[in-house]
């Protein structure tokens, strides 16, 4: 039922280079009269829900509150060996949900927003 997020970010250009790395894809930045918001790759037909960055004095990062994203993952260790180095921090290492349901992490990104991963194996 998700059909788009927006994930809030102080610096546009440190952000995108964050997810760019943990993700290993190209965010596409569009500047809309002062909101700065960067797309993820979004493909016609794929699963999963659209969404952004986005740079605005009405957004404001944060690791405690509001709603908790999960990006789906082939396996979430590969994004979790990647966040430091990114510029991120990891807060809860991969950890199994239960067999049926797979695995999840959670991890602080660049501009200090809690986001989590989620993967099968």
């Amino acid at each position: 039922m998700v059909g788009w997020f927006e994930i809030p970010v102080v610096d546009m250009k440190r952000a995108k280079t964050f997810y760019d790395k943990v993700f290993q894809i190209e965010i596409q930045i569009q500047d809309f009269s002062g909101t700065l918001m960067g797309w993820f790759p979004w493909a016609e037909g794929k699963p999963g829900a659209n969404g952004s960055l986005i740079q605005h004095e009405g957004y404001k990062p944060s690791n405690t509150d509001g709603v908790l994203i999960y990006f789906a993952s082939e396996d979430v260790q590969k994004e979790l060996d990647r966040i430091e180095a990114a510029g991120g921090k990891v807060l809860k290492p991969k950890t199994q949900i239960s067999p049926e349901i797979g695995f999840m992490a959670v991890f602080l990104d660049s501009e200090g927003n809690r986001i989590a991963l989620h993967s099968r194996k």
